[in-house]
């Protein structure tokens, strides 16, 4: 399956915004500088009191569908 490494630094304040309503996805740039759109649900697993930190691998079909989401770091 094709995948790619995301580091993402998304502080507390930052995920107001989705709770709010005022955004539901987040763009990112890969390590191999691929942009990618997320849905921000499949963050909610990783929020700590700070935010959303770490390294995260995206794995998805041929398709851009996304199959899995999973902290590396």
């Amino acid at each position: 399956m094709p995948s790619v490494v995301l580091d993402i630094s998304l502080p507390t304040h930052r995920l107001q915004a989705l709770y709010r309503g005022q955004a539901n996805r987040i763009q990112v740039v890969s390590r191999d500088g691929r942009q990618v759109n997320l849905p921000a649900h499949h963050l909610r697993p990783f929020i700590t009191h700070t935010g959303v930190q770490g390294s995260f691998e995206l794995e998805f079909d041929e398709s851009g569908r996304l199959l899995a989401l999973r902290r590396l770091a």
